[in-house]
């Protein structure tokens, strides 16, 4: 079974992503803050991760930066997902290392979908 971090400070988004996820087969890991995210990456190797841009302490770009510069983490797809919507925050998000950028509220379909492409 794949596993997703999925990384979200917001209750009702957490809730309704992670029962999404697991409705569609995945084993899902919650992370509410930024450091609680990079706890859980040190314990486990997500198959993906899907990182909020706005988070309490490092936002979600930052995070990005740090998975894609690290050899050890590096290869682990990364959607992000934000009300931050224009296409300088989804260009800023690509630049970083994102795999897909997510507007709020999720789409559950298409947040399916997009999981399944960046897993193989």
């Amino acid at each position: 079974m794949n596993t997703v971090l999925v990384v979200e400070d917001g209750l009702t988004d957490l809730e309704l992503i992670c029962n999404c996820l697991q409705q569609a087969g995945y084993s899902v890991i919650r992370a509410k803050s930024s450091e609680e995210a990079e706890e859980k990456l040190l314990q486990i190797q997500p198959d993906l991760i899907f990182l909020d841009v706005i988070l309490p302490g490092k936002s979600g770009f930052e995070i990005c930066r740090e998975i894609k510069s690290n050899p050890a983490t590096n290869k682990i797809p990364v959607i992000f997902c934000s009300t931050k919507n224009s296409e300088v925050d989804k260009l800023w998000g690509n630049m970083l290392g994102g795999d897909a950028y997510l507007s709020k509220p999720i789409n559950q379909d298409e947040l399916v979908v997009t999981v399944k492409q960046l897993i193989k």
